[in-house]
């Protein structure tokens, strides 16, 4: 019979243990229906007994969702099944998750909330070309415009392009106020709001007017070559086969690309194949390419982003 033991954590606060063991307890009863080792939560501490086995898988879990906690996140079903799924390599990943990626001028530091985060960043790290395909509230811009801002800064690149299609969803441009620039601002608005938040907003906009930093419809890409860039294509399921050829062709010596996008959110003509679905499908063999594929465990926006993810992929009836 194996050694009985017993193992103890702390609490930070009344919040983080709120937050850990859920509404009602809810995520506590759930870590109790997947976990074997015994849970006795005794005011700010969590006490784990039984077989070492058991006691050491229920802490390798127990410290991941303390990682999450402790980095704002809130801790949800969904985030008690990541972690259960990820049961055997917690202790890696909770070092990953602890990773400081990058520092805003307010202080907030920046780091991978998901295992699935993580790969994303190592794959641009790793490569010259990463495409990022995942639903909305996955990260999937944002941490592409901060390994942007860090290698600027870094000066491993002298400048950083971000383009996105403006592909009307239900409403046509050509309805929209003002000139042609007004017209596209509002398909440019969310990369706007990421430089704003890692740069802070007098600092975007000084690198815009100096032309560190462009911000550029897809259609503007034609005809450039980007040397010593970090170039992103956001929303690129919306673009059409031929655009992302284009854009691909773009790249010049000592560039990074990454191509991100939401296959679920194709606002492309019925009957017109998006450009990054055909880009998998003939690129995939290369090397020097990545392909990330995020899902609904690396969402980390409001927990009913997962769900109502979660309701509109499943089928009809």
């Amino acid at each position: 019979m194996e050694q009985q033991t017993e193992k103890k954590l702390v609490f930070n606060c009344n919040g983080q243990a709120a937050n850990i063991l859920g509404e009602r307890d809810e995520n506590l009863s759930l870590l109790e229906e997947n976990l074997l080792a015994k849970i006795v939560v005794r005011g700010n501490e969590l006490v784990l007994s039984g077989s070492k086995t058991d006691v050491d898988k229920a802490r390798m879990v127990f410290e991941h969702l303390f990682t999450l906690a402790e980095a704002g996140i809130l801790i949800t079903k969904a985030s008690i099944n990541y972690s259960l799924s990820l049961l055997g390599n917690n202790k890696e990943i909770a070092a990953y998750l602890a990773e400081t990626v990058y520092v805003t001028p307010r202080g907030k530091q920046v780091k991978a909330k998901t295992l699935g985060q993580w790969q994303y960043l190592e794959a641009i790290r790793n490569h010259d070309i990463t495409f990022s395909i995942g639903p909305a509230g996955t990260g999937k811009t944002y941490l592409a415009v901060v390994m942007a801002v860090a290698a600027l800064k870094a000066k491993e690149v002298n400048k950083i392009v971000l383009a996105r299609p403006a592909v009307e969803a239900g409403e046509k441009l050509g309805f929209l106020p003002g000139d042609l620039q007004d017209k596209v601002n509002p398909y440019l608005r969310p990369v706007y709001d990421a430089l704003d938040d890692i740069l802070g907003q007098e600092i975007a906009l000084k690198y815009m007017e100096r032309g560190t930093v462009e911000v550029v419809p897809l259609a503007y890409m034609r005809g450039r070559t980007l040397d010593d860039a970090f170039i992103i294509l956001d929303e690129a399921q919306n673009t059409t086969s031929l655009q992302m050829k284009m854009f691909l062709t773009r790249m010049g010596m000592g560039s990074k690309v990454v191509i991100t996008g939401d296959i679920t959110q194709i606002d492309l003509p019925d009957g017109q194949r998006s450009g990054l679905v055909e880009a998998e499908r003939r690129l995939k063999d290369i090397s020097g390419l990545a392909f990330c594929h995020l899902t609904i465990l690396d969402t980390v926006r409001h927990p009913l982003v997962q769900k109502i993810i979660d309701a509109y992929d499943k089928k009809w009836i």
